[in-house]
């Protein structure tokens, strides 16, 4: 069981709820309709640590599992994304607290030579603790990397790289499927932006990977799977289209259907989701075409027809609540953590069985 806070005060939650209007009043944004009384299934928001705790100035791309002890989290930080001094940071969640953060990976290839490491995602094998993540100077160029963990999180192996045009999931969780295989969501960006599926029935040991699943006229990358009754599969993707993208697969993820809009937007920016345990499908994205200066929580049914569930986030344009990771817990709660203006990592909790549903309002956005 995860120990987390009760929620903020009805008055702070009122306060956020009248900037939220007010934001929305004066940039024209299309959001969630407005007053939106989702925030009560918020039960905690926190920052996993201060500016005065680390040696970085700036962080990106976080990811979020159960270790076994609490909850675990890393992201990559630096002196800023690109720079060859970003390394892969991780911070324990344990006794109601996060760890300081300390950094358990970098570029270094030898002395003279070091290159920024980008996007980790964590995954609890059960046994052990995989952290996959990329190396190298830009997303056109890098290559997938991984180190291990045996005894959650404390110590981690040398660092391996992985077969050649093997990336590992490029920003979201993979998926573990009943036949025992391990599904990670990849893409690449150097022949356009193409989505791909890499297979491992032995935790990274061997792997299997399908063909580009995307043509290059629609753009995408970073797809987020979900699971639906019967095995289907469902990925969610950002992409340069203006909209989140999404393809389902009746084939254990060999086979995709044709990408078609998820009927939300996408600011070009990155989303995830996850399948909660009663059914319903959970995403965390910003509801917008351009920025990333609102996050939202959204929920479906069916994967299809998707309903506003809760602001997280809301700031000036110049703001940005970027990258969200998603889990559920075995206490049912929802944890995600989030890039906030690229200088901490937010974790916010949510109680599932708090969320009060709504549609999204009238106002489509252009399919």
């Amino acid at each position: 069981m995860i120990k987390t806070d009760k929620a903020p005060t009805n008055f702070k939650m009122m306060k956020k709820l009248i900037l939220s209007a007010l934001l929305v009043f004066a940039s024209g944004l299309i959001i969630f309709s407005i007053p939106f009384k989702g925030e009560k299934c918020i039960i905690k928001s926190e920052f996993i640590y201060q500016k005065g705790d680390v040696v970085f100035p700036s962080c990106h791309a976080s990811t979020l599992i159960e270790n076994g002890k609490g909850l675990m989290a890393a992201w990559f930080g630096g002196t800023a994304e690109r720079n060859p001094d970003v390394g892969i940071w991780v911070s324990l969640f344990t006794d109601g607290g996060w760890s300081k953060p300390v950094e358990v990976v970098n570029g270094i290839q030898y002395k003279n030579k070091r290159y920024p490491c980008w996007n980790p995602v964590l995954y609890n094998s059960g046994k052990e603790i995989l952290l996959f993540y990329k190396t190298g100077p830009s997303p056109s160029t890098w290559w997938g990397e991984m180190v291990t963990s045996s005894d959650k999180g404390k110590s981690w192996s040398r660092q391996y790289r992985l077969p050649e045009d093997i990336y590992g999931p490029i920003k979201n969780k993979p998926l573990l499927l009943k036949n025992g295989e391990l599904i990670c969501p990849s893409s690449t960006e150097n022949d356009g932006w193409r989505v791909h599926m890499e297979i491992t029935p032995d935790n990274g040991l061997t792997w299997e990977r399908t063909g580009a699943l995307n043509d290059k006229k629609t753009g995408v990358i970073q797809p987020a799977l979900l699971i639906h009754p019967g095995g289907d599969l469902q990925m969610v993707c950002r992409s340069t289209v203006s909209k989140i993208m999404t393809s389902w697969s009746t084939d254990n993820g060999r086979t995709w259907s044709e990408l078609k809009s998820a009927g939300l937007p996408n600011p070009n920016s990155g989303i995830d989701a996850v399948t909660l345990k009663d059914g319903r499908q959970l995403m965390v994205y910003n509801h917008l075409t351009q920025g990333r200066n609102i996050l939202n929580v959204a929920v479906s049914d069916d994967g299809n027809v998707w309903k506003a569930a809760a602001i997280l986030e809301t700031g000036p344009d110049d703001s940005e609540f970027s990258y969200p990771a998603v889990i559920q817990t075995s206490d049912g709660l929802v944890h995600i953590t989030y890039t906030w203006n690229r200088k901490l990592i937010k974790h916010v909790v949510i109680d599932p069985a708090g969320i009060t549903a709504k549609p999204i309002n009238n106002e489509e956005w252009p399919e």
